[in-house]
């Protein structure tokens, strides 16, 4: 069997909740978040590259819209390993696409791995280390293997995987066949799920065999997988829009999760930033130029160094000003920006603020 891994990037996200730093031009996986000179894309690839095989064995899968920003912001990306969608149909389309693609080239026991572009991942060491445990169970078993973020918290706002019956260990790690996948739960229940130490965060990241996954989605999920075989990409806009945890994790029985720790955040919204940001010292978080009078809590961006933001008596918001938008959001309302969206949407004034 071919025990390299061929790392496939999902960057056809909008990031709609960083607006307005993240728009349709300048999606949240160009940006860069976390004070370094890298976005979120060229972070996720550099990482990446480096379990093996190089550039030769990256993938990219992206939307018609942002194809060009992808390969200016990864220039050694073969063209051939960059698959455009037509139009965004979730991530269950992206999937079977891209894994018949893979298959064709390198044939059905190819391991394949699905990371979104837009996460922090804080140990390279330990991420690489899971990822050659990943495949080393997908390569022995019929498995499609979920990362499991061990959680630090009772989050709301992910996915939860249940773990089952352990059914060994892959480099040091120890594997478990998936009882079941939960949607974002109320509170009560995360601190539920918390105290039994059989849950994890489901990360979005999955790794298998390419003949595995399809034959998978030849059971599950026929109405995606069969149109794609038989008229290619170009049906691609008829395709039902699913994600691939409702098309196939919630309903296979090959789900395996390995529970891992290598500090991770999905930078879902702007309270991310204060969360890779934050220290004891400092009340606030300031990627601007700042200038505050009894002021706290607060998360404070400007794309345009020169650009001043004055503060007075505020506490626990969100201020971002880009271009020719200034945002001020309470912190614990940041979900509503897609609300936001819609209402500029309406109205002709305000297409070119998305």
């Amino acid at each position: 069997m071919n025990t390299l891994l061929f790392p496939v990037i999902l960057a056809g996200g909008k990031g709609e909740r960083f607006w307005p730093l993240s728009r349709k031009d300048r999606p949240k996986q160009f940006l860069s978040l976390d004070g370094s000179s890298r976005s979120l894309l060229q972070a996720t690839a550099d990482r990446l590259i480096e379990l093996g095989g190089g550039w030769d064995s990256l993938w990219v899968i992206t939307s018609s819209q942002i194809a060009e920003g992808v390969r200016q912001q990864l220039p050694d990306l073969p063209l051939e390993n960059l698959l455009i969608e037509s139009e965004g149909r979730d991530t269950a389309a992206a999937v079977a696409w891209t894994s018949l693609e893979i298959k064709q080239r390198y044939g059905e026991d190819a391991v394949i791995g699905f990371f979104p572009a837009d996460h922090w991942i804080a140990d390279q060491e330990a991420f690489a280390h899971t990822l050659n445990a990943a495949t080393q169970l997908a390569t022995s078993t019929a498995a499609i293997v979920t990362l499991g973020i061990k959680p630090t918290f009772p989050s709301t706002g992910y996915g939860y995987i249940e773990q089952g019956e352990k059914i060994g260990n892959f480099n040091e790690l120890p594997a478990y066949h998936v009882n079941r996948f939960t949607e974002k739960p109320d509170r009560e229940t995360a601190e539920t799920f918390l105290s039994t130490g059989r849950f994890s965060w489901n990360s979005g990241m999955f790794v298998f065999r390419a003949g595995v996954v399809l034959k998978e989605l030849h059971t599950h999920a026929p109405e995606i997988i069969e149109p794609l075989e038989q008229h290619g990409p170009d049906i691609y806009p008829q395709l039902p829009k699913k994600s691939i945890d409702y098309a196939l994790m919630e309903k296979t029985t090959l789900a395996y999760v390995l529970p891992v720790d290598f500090g991770w955040d999905d930078l879902g919204d702007w309270n991310a930033i204060e969360r890779l940001l934050k220290t004891e010292e400092t009340p606030n978080v300031e990627l601007a130029t700042h200038v505050g009078l009894d002021t706290q809590g607060a998360i404070i961006y400007a794309s345009n160094p020169e650009d001043v933001v004055v503060t007075i008596g505020l506490e626990d918001v969100v201020i971002v000003r880009d271009r020719n938008v200034t945002l001020v959001v309470k912190k614990e309302r940041t979900q509503e920006i897609k609300q936001i969206l819609k209402i500029l949407q309406s109205d002709s004034r305000f297409t070119d603020l998305l």
